[in-house]
């Protein structure tokens, strides 16, 4: 069928989407597809949720829109009240958007603003880690550690500096306990500060779990609490971008509340409006607010659509919905039950070589060889088969390629909603597994020497 639609991929043909139920999704045919990923770590209510469809309708009955140049509204004001209340730390500043990379540019801006403010107009640099990933626009996608989205563009964007990933699966060396490789790669950040010049450096960005890019990487022990250390040491900013892996997604509200750290900049989206709406957020600290209040008083920043009431009026239901429900606890018991499930249906696999993950969010590493750790060859495009294998079987999962280094690698991500039953986790793992099961042997035949071949 011919469309107007620019999709993503010129040549997809994707079923449509017609209504929602819980944890599923159904296409126009009647096909029921259990959202095992809640789109990108989105649907973390599920579908055709009635206390957030009755708040959304009731906001837009009384307004819909009013410029955040001209007016404020309840909703933005009461949501920003409820959120930065429930923020560790002093992040007692909201600045709403309409997702993860307007939150991600945002806290940019502010991060070099904040330095304006004070006269430190040297510093003008970044750092991140390698195959992380901050968002689509220019700015974020720049910071980000993602080569693969980057290359095409890389002419448009700002250099930045990188160090290491916390990636134990890969890079944990023979001998060395898990606290002193966090340690080490933690200290990756002092050796740039040192090698660049902390005057040079605006802050440390990254997201406390890595999402898509690399599969539900969970920081080790200690870790975070270095890089903490290390940006107080050096007076460079901290900020966590907790677009996927935020809004009790880990199972706490902000997942680097189980790090024992605060920071100077978190930035939200996703979960927050639980694709009811498009919503995102940045929190600051009262430093770097004040020092804006007090320096021009003005953030030289903006958008059409931030602080949207229907928006901010949805995020706001689905943070009272989390605590009614309590649908955090629960995210982090049903977690820990999918976690032990994968961990067991997956034990005999040769080509699921880690499994990782905290709450609700999961991410199995696929390897050719589960000994060597050595993935598919990048031609094989696994992570393509076994998505389509999956919803063949009626489950969504996210399925990515460049685990490794941006090119290499593959892992399924997993990210279902947080109403997920303990018989809907059996569902999606023995779906999943079927799925698996049905794309890597053939795949591993196909690639692997025959016997008797040269």
């Amino acid at each position: 069928m011919d469309s107007n639609v620019f999709h993503r991929h010129c040549h997809s043909q994707l079923p449509t989407a017609v209504a929602g139920d819980g944890v599923y999704l159904i296409d126009q045919s009647g096909k029921r597809y259990m959202d095992a990923c809640g789109g990108a770590a989105v649907s973390c209510l599920g579908h055709n949720h009635p206390d957030i469809k009755a708040a959304l309708k009731s906001q837009v009955d009384q307004l819909s829109y009013a410029h955040s140049a001209f007016f404020t509204s309840q909703a933005a004001e009461q949501l920003a009240e409820k959120l930065t209340r429930l923020a560790p730390g002093n992040l007692n500043h909201a600045y709403f958007v309409s997702g993860g990379s307007e939150a991600v540019e945002s806290a940019l801006k502010l991060a070099r603003q904040y330095f304006v403010e004070k006269g430190e107009l040297s510093r003008k640099r970044f750092v991140a880690r390698r195959q992380s990933y901050h968002g689509n626009t220019l700015g974020a996608l720049a910071v980000g550690g993602n080569e693969w989205r980057k290359e095409p563009f890389t002419p448009l964007l700002m250099e930045h500096l990188y160090i290491s990933p916390c990636y134990p699966y890969r890079d944990q060396r023979d001998g060395e306990t898990l606290y002193e490789y966090g340690q080490r790669v933690a200290n990756e950040l002092e050796e740039i500060i040192l090698q660049e010049g902390a005057d040079s450096i605006i802050g440390f960005i990254a997201e406390p779990v890595v999402g898509a890019t690399s599969g539900v990487l969970t920081p080790v022990d200690g870790y975070f609490k270095r890089i903490r250390e290390i940006c107080d040491q050096y007076g460079i900013l901290l900020i966590l971008d907790e677009v996927m892996c935020g809004m009790g997604r880990t199972g706490t509200l902000f997942a680097h509340e189980q790090e024992g750290i605060t920071a100077d900049i978190v930035t939200v989206a996703k979960g927050l409006g639980a694709g009811y709406q498009p919503i995102g957020a940045m929190l600051a600290s009262d430093e770097i607010y004040n020092t804006v209040s007090e320096g021009s008083g003005f953030f030289q920043h903006g958008h059409t659509y931030m602080a949207h009431s229907a928006a901010t009026a949805t995020a706001l239901e689905v943070l009272n919905v989390f605590e009614r429900e309590r649908l955090i606890p629960k995210a982090w018991a049903t977690g820990n039950d999918l976690g032990r499930k994968l961990k067991e249906a997956f034990s005999d696999s040769p080509f699921i070589g880690d499994i990782r993950g905290r709450g609700l969010f999961w991410g199995l590493e696929i390897v050719q060889d589960r000994t060597t750790k050595a993935p598919f060859p990048v031609t094989s495009a696994i992570h393509k088969k076994i998505k389509q294998a999956a919803m063949g079987h009626g489950l969504m999962c996210y399925p990515m390629g460049g685990t490794i280094d941006g090119k290499n690698g593959h892992h399924i991500l997993l990210a279902p909603p947080y109403i997920i039953s303990a018989e809907q986790v059996d569902e999606l793992v023995l779906k999943l597994k079927k799925a698996v099961n049905s794309v890597l042997p053939s795949e591993y035949t196909a690639i692997m020497p025959q016997a008797g071949s040269n």
